[in-house]
């Protein structure tokens, strides 16, 4: 069921894109995170399979595979860190990952290059906690400082289906790598985690997505943190309810939220705020274990786009753009058709060309893909 306010065609797409393969070989594809790990100023692609033991890296622009280490287990996600006095960042992984919390160890730890990043980096693990998921970064009092962010999939007591129990969100300061709680107060399966200057005061807050909906926390200049709903996302019955994975864009001023709803859901969901509310607008609901989305302005108008992928049957990676600068209206744009089971996508430049290229990976499909972006689309498909 498709639930868009115009016909799929009804309008120009936002760009035409170019499809490249990197990979076909990464079992249990799941993360991919554009680092410039050689410092030559090209962005370059690490890729995370949880099917591997191995954490590999891809050199821009000749995607030369580069082990960054092995031995590893049920990897979930990572992120990287730039150090004081080294051009090149740090990577913190968390892996021993299960959806079970009874058989997740939570394992996070640092690696670092040892002098040449194509050579294996040390591993260090820095903490345990269970059912570690998303890591990410953020400047979370202004200072230039970034922390890591550490997003628990549940709770330690969290059993299936219900997964019912309160989810810690925990960050380190690098250096220290010492656990600190942000808050225990959401519950369920929290899924998605984003990172933005909510207020454009420098100050970086987080958005979660989960059984019991979006929520901002924000570190105030009183060290306490808040938490603020948003929204309650998919209004069926626990455990269907809630969000998923979510992203913030931009219609001119005027923000958005995009979300997948509810866990590893079918929907497409977009939040506009209208007298202080933010109202909830269906948009797509035709995935199948939707696992990613993202936003970007694809064609430099000032309208982002949605990107948007799923694993499930189909697998398939969609675009979705405003017909309207509002964003009443929203067309569909395939990106790759069966080709992707997209666990995650990410934009970057990757050739360097001025346009933001979209990149995937994928878990069923075991594959690491980039899409060029090479223009604007036309209706005759020209």
């Amino acid at each position: 069921m498709f639930l868009f306010a115009l016909p799929l065609l009804a309008a120009t797409p936002p760009a035409r894109f170019t499809e490249h393969t990197i990979a076909t070989d990464l079992r249990g594809g799941y993360q991919v995170v554009v680092a410039d790990l050689n410092r030559d100023g090209k962005p370059d692609l690490i890729a995370l399979a949880s099917g591997l033991t191995e954490l590999v890296w891809y050199e821009n622009p000749t995607w030369q595979r580069h082990v960054i280490a092995s031995g590893l287990s049920h990897m979930i996600n990572c992120t990287t860190i730039d150090v004081p006095g080294d051009t090149i960042p740090q990577i913190v992984l968390a892996t021993e990952f299960a959806n079970q919390a009874k058989d997740s160890l939570g394992v996070v730890s640092v690696l670092r290059h040892n002098g040449n990043p194509r050579d294996p980096w040390t591993v260090t693990e820095i903490d345990r906690l269970t059912t570690s998921h998303r890591l990410r970064t953020a400047d979370i009092d202004g200072s230039g400082k970034r922390v890591v962010l550490n997003q628990p999939l549940t709770g330690a007591k969290a059993e299936a289906p219900d997964y019912r129990d309160q989810t810690p969100l925990v960050f380190y300061r690098p250096g220290e790598w010492k656990r600190q709680l942000i808050s225990n107060e959401n519950s369920g399966v929290v899924h998605g985690i984003y990172v933005v200057d909510w207020d454009g005061n420098g100050r970086d807050a987080i958005l979660t997505a989960s059984f019991v909906g979006i929520h901002l926390f924000q570190f105030g200049k009183d060290g306490r943190w808040s938490r603020t709903e948003i929204a309650k996302g998919d209004p069926a019955a626990w455990p269907k309810s809630g969000s998923s994975d979510i992203a913030v864009g931009r219609l001119g001023k005027a923000r958005f939220l995009a979300a997948i709803e509810p866990w590893h859901g079918n929907q497409v969901s977009v939040y506009r705020q209208q007298q202080g509310r933010w109202e909830r607008q269906v948009i797509d609901s035709a995935l199948v274990d939707g696992h990613t989305i993202v936003t970007a302005d694809l064609n430099h108008d000032g309208l982002d786009e949605i990107i948007a992928g799923f694993r499930g049957r189909g697998r398939s990676v969609y675009l979705y753009y405003a017909e309207d600068a509002a964003g009443e209206r929203w067309s569909r744009q395939i990106l790759d058709d069966g080709g992707m089971a997209a666990a995650a996508c990410a934009v970057a430049d990757l050739n360097g060309d001025g346009a933001p290229d979209i990149t995937c990976i994928g878990s069923g499909s075991s594959n690491l893909k980039w899409y060029e972006n090479v223009g604007q689309g036309r209706q005759d498909g020209r």
